[in-house]
């Protein structure tokens, strides 16, 4: 895995702040768990107002988060004043997720100026065990505010 280097030295603050605003991110209540440069872990607490019938997540949340943090992880390679938007992305669900949350980790996969590759897994957590639950692929289209 490479390491990358944040254009932005307020990256994490840029990242937060640009996607805990936004009112989708509001409305499931994830938080970020880290925040390093290519990098991003989302927590998101077990609500039932996420789940399907049965106590499972339903898939579109787990969807939405492995678009967040995949995202979100590309952000925090931007310049200054530039902000990125999904143009598309592919996820696959594994196994159900049930438990007291959920975590996705984002990676940049090939930072660009205008379009960066990411991808992000989805992990069922209950206690300590985490169970791999989907994997996406995710296109962000970078685009400079202003």
């Amino acid at each position: 895995m490479p390491t990358w280097q944040a254009p932005n030295p307020e990256f994490a603050q840029a990242v937060t702040f640009a996607v805990l605003s936004m009112p989708a991110a509001k409305h499931l209540g994830f938080e970020f768990g880290r925040v390093d440069p290519g990098e991003v872990e989302i927590v998101q607490p077990f609500r039932t107002e996420l789940t399907q019938h049965n106590g499972y997540f339903q898939g579109g949340v787990l969807g939405s988060l492995a678009d967040f943090a995949a995202g979100s992880a590309a952000g925090t390679l931007l310049q200054p004043g530039w902000v990125n938007m999904t143009i598309d992305y592919t996820v696959k669900i594994l196994a159900p997720a049930k438990g007291e949350r959920v975590l996705a980790r984002g990676q940049v996969l090939k930072p660009g100026a205008l379009i960066t590759s990411a991808a992000a897994d989805v992990y069922s957590v209950e206690g300590d065990d985490e169970i791999l639950c989907a994997t996406a692929l995710v296109t962000m289209r970078n685009v400079k505010l202003g």
